[in-house]
């Protein structure tokens, strides 16, 4: 029985021309997904079970589904339409085998140029956290994900090492985003296998950034070449240091920052690569961070007038740049499933899948933000699980007209608004994992009620005046 809003296929017209991504397609629309076809040469050469379109309709809702089965997943992308035919057209859903091979002749590449055209960066000046000043916040770090374990994989991808030599249980595609804080969108991203640093794919990231943005990194991000790359785009830069990093102090400011200088390790005599830089060091006074105590942090920062960002403001901004982390569990564990690996067999594929999985985190950012501006929200103050649910359920119940775009976001809005999460308490974890084998700390009873903090972290920076 047809839904209120739906209309039944014309006449000459396939059902697969219908097929859409519920109310994702407000962020991939079909015109969208066909210039991408186009544009990267793989427009089919004949009528097809599963054209370009559909296949990559098809990833993405693979990505969304990612507990069910090939055949499974297509059933949800056209079960919603199979009305419409009036029985003219017998869609029949194609074999686990067609399916494979129809994305291998679609390849990576449209997913990647999807994400390129589609995910740009959301936020509006409103959300509590989408800005510092004039600034666009943004973050950026590395993470890998598991990979199903076949030799092509493994030959091409790469495994982490262990301890005892043998290599992890799956090989793993590393990759490094950078994401709106307020907004959780991920708008750029670089992926290689395993043995590629998180260094020389931050290097193609940067490229992304913009002199409206803020960009937060972490101290395995703040050598000469990289931060030097990332300067170049004239982004504000606010990067943890080293350590062992030298920074002399050759200018005092009244915030207790100083101005010092970073200078490449091949560059120390003739001195022709060299960046300005203002260091802020800061301590953290709260009894209810105890992994704190007794540590300097130094930060690094491009915006070398204190008058423009006070040193106290930028030290608490700097813990904004966890909300990657919180995007990577999304990601990684909301969407795709705790300790579940990428099902494709091939590094093509894997490849394929990796885009899908991060256009559709987009996509369901972007409704969250549209909701949010819809009520006033902040976005931390919604769940992305329950707008996750919301559009899983968008697309089985099918999508063929614009006005049915239109009151599937508007039922999506209504279903995920209510029951707002509570405003976010100041956290603080032990350094430590739950898994034996590990290069971290092994998760001890010590560590089960691990203290809270006391007070906001504004409130527990304490900025360390430039030695004489």
């Amino acid at each position: 029985m047809p839904r209120a809003g739906q209309v039944r296929v014309a006449g000459g017209e396939r059902l697969t021309d219908r097929v859409a991504l519920g109310v994702l397609t407000a962020t991939f629309p079909r015109g969208l997904v066909d210039a991408v076809i186009a544009a990267t040469g793989r427009r089919e050469q004949r009528n097809r079970l599963l054209p370009a379109h559909l296949v990559v309709y098809y990833v993405l809702a693979m990505t969304l589904f990612s507990s069910s089965g090939y055949e499974e997943v297509m059933r949800s992308l056209t079960e919603g339409l199979s009305w419409t035919t009036d029985g003219s057209e017998d869609y029949s859903v194609p074999s686990q085998v067609a399916i494979t091979k129809a994305r291998a002749r679609l390849g990576p590449e449209p997913l990647a140029e999807l994400f390129a055209r589609a995910c740009v960066p959301l936020a509006t000046p409103q959300p509590k956290g989408a800005f510092y000043r004039s600034w666009r916040l943004v973050a950026m770090d590395g993470t890998t994900i598991d990979v199903a374990d076949t030799a092509a994989n493994a030959a091409e991808l790469g495994r982490a090492g262990t301890g005892r030599g043998d290599g992890s249980a799956f090989p793993q595609l590393r990759m490094v985003a950078i994401a709106e804080a307020g907004t959780h969108a991920v708008f750029a991203v670089q992926m290689d296998s395993y043995a590629t640093s998180e260094v020389a794919l931050a290097k193609k990231a940067v490229a992304s950034l913009t002199p409206e943005m803020l960009c937060l990194a972490d101290r395995g991000f703040t050598a000469h070449p990289l931060f030097a790359e990332a300067a170049k785009t004239g982004a504000a830069l606010l990067w943890r240091a080293k350590s062992n990093a030298v920074l002399p102090v050759l200018e005092r400011h009244n915030d207790g920052s100083f101005g010092s200088e970073l200078v490449a390790s091949d560059d120390k005599h003739r001195r022709e690569h060299v960046i300005s830089v203002r260091v802020i060091e800061y301590a953290i006074d709260d009894p209810g961070r105890p992994q704190a105590a007794g540590t300097t942090y130094r930060l690094v920062t491009t915006i070398l007038d204190p008058t423009k960002a006070p040193g106290a403001e930028l030290a608490a901004l700097y813990a904004e740049r966890w909300e990657i982390e919180s995007i990577f569990d999304e990601l990684k564990t909301h969407q795709r499933g705790p300790r579940v690996i990428l099902r494709s067999r091939t590094p093509a594929g894997v490849y394929q899948e990796a885009w899908g999985y991060l256009c559709v985190h987009y996509a369901v950012r972007a409704l969250l933000a549209a909701a949010a501006d819809a009520g006033g929200h902040d976005p931390d103050r919604l769940s992305f699980t329950k707008a996750l649910h919301a559009t899983r359920r968008s697309v089985r119940r099918g999508l063929d007209a614009t006005v049915t775009l239109a009151r599937a976001i508007e039922h999506a809005t209504a279903e995920i608004l209510p029951g707002i999460l509570p405003t976010r308490r100041p956290r603080a974890h032990a350094r430590v994992v739950r898994r034996k084998m590990s290069g971290f700390n092994v998760k001890r009873a010590a560590h089960r009620n691990w203290p809270r903090p006391t007070v906001p972290i504004q409130g527990a920076i304490v900025v360390v005046a430039a030695p004489p």
